[in-house]
C-alpha cells in the first residue's frame, strides 16, 4: 500500500511539473499577437520577449518583414530606438536598440502597425526575429511544421484568415454610430428641456392660482370688517 501511494504521488507530481513546464516553455519564445487576422486588414502586431540569451541581457531586436507587406510603422518604445531597414521600395526589417540592456526575466513588447497582403488568405506568414544580447544572440527563425515537434527557436507566425467584407467600412460605421449617438443625445436634451419648461409653467400656474385665491380671501375679509 505504501509503495502504491508513493507511486501515485510521484505520478501526480510529474504530471504537475509537465503541466507547469508547458506554459513556461511557451513563454520562453518570442511570440506575436494576434496569432491570426484577416487578409488585407490593417492591424498592429505585438511581439513580446521576456528573456535574454542564456541569461545575458537583451540589447537589440530585429524583426524581418515578409514579402507582400510594403509599409510598416513601428511603435516607439521608451528606452529603445527604432529604425526601418529598407529592401528596395519596401521595409525589409525593423530594428529596436536598447538604450539600457534589458535584463533577463523582464518582459517588453514591440508593436508594428501594418497591412497584411490581400492575396495571402490561408497562408501563415513568418516574422523571423534576431535577438542580440550583451553576450551572444538568438535567431528565432526556425519554421514550425504541422505534425512535427516545435523547433527550439521557432519564428513568430501570423495566420492569414479570410478577408472581411467590411474590412474598410469600420470608420464609416463608427462615424454613423457617432452621428446617431449625437442625434439621440440632442433629442434627449431637447426633450428634457421641453419637459422642464412644462413643469415650470405648471408650477407658475399653480402658484398664480394660489396667490389669486389668497387675494380673494383677503378682499372678502376686508369687506366683512368694513360692514361690521
Amino acid at each position: 500500500m505504501k509503495r502504491s501511494s508513493l507511486t501515485l504521488a510521484a505520478s501526480v507530481a510529474a504530471g504537475a511539473l509537465l503541466a507547469l513546464g508547458a506554459p513556461l516553455a511557451a513563454s520562453a519564445h518570442v511570440s506575436v499577437e494576434p496569432a491570426a487576422t484577416s487578409a488585407g486588414s490593417y492591424t498592429v502586431l505585438t511581439f513580446s520577449n521576456a528573456h535574454g540569451c542564456d541569461g545575458s541581457p537583451t540589447t537589440g531586436i530585429t524583426i524581418d518583414i515578409p514579402q507582400g507587406i510594403d509599409s510598416v510603422s513601428p511603435t516607439i518604445n521608451p528606452g529603445w530606438t527604432a529604425a526601418k531597414v529598407m529592401d528596395g521600395d519596401r521595409v525589409g526589417q525593423v530594428t529596436y536598440t536598447a538604450s539600457t540592456p534589458l535584463e533577463d526575466g523582464y518582459r517588453t513588447t514591440f508593436a508594428l502597425s501594418l497591412q497584411l497582403p490581400a492575396d495571402a488568405e490561408g497562408e501563415t506568414l513568418a516574422f523571423p526575429v534576431l535577438q542580440s544580447c550583451e553576450v551572444g544572440e538568438t535567431s528565432w527563425s526556425e519554421p514550425t511544421v504541422d505534425g512535427e515537434e516545435e523547433p527550439e527557436h521557432p519564428a513568430p507566425t501570423v495566420t492569414v484568415t479570410e478577408a472581411s467584407s467590411d474590412e474598410h467600412g469600420h470608420a464609416g460605421a463608427s462615424d454613423s454610430e457617432a452621428d446617431t449617438a449625437v442625434t439621440t443625445e440632442t433629442t434627449a436634451a431637447s426633450s428634457s428641456q421641453s419637459n422642464s419648461g412644462d413643469v415650470l409653467a405648471r408650477v407658475l400656474g399653480i402658484g398664480g392660482l394660489a396667490v389669486g385665491a389668497v387675494g380673494i380671501v383677503l378682499a372678502i375679509t376686508a369687506r366683512r370688517k368694513t360692514s361690521a
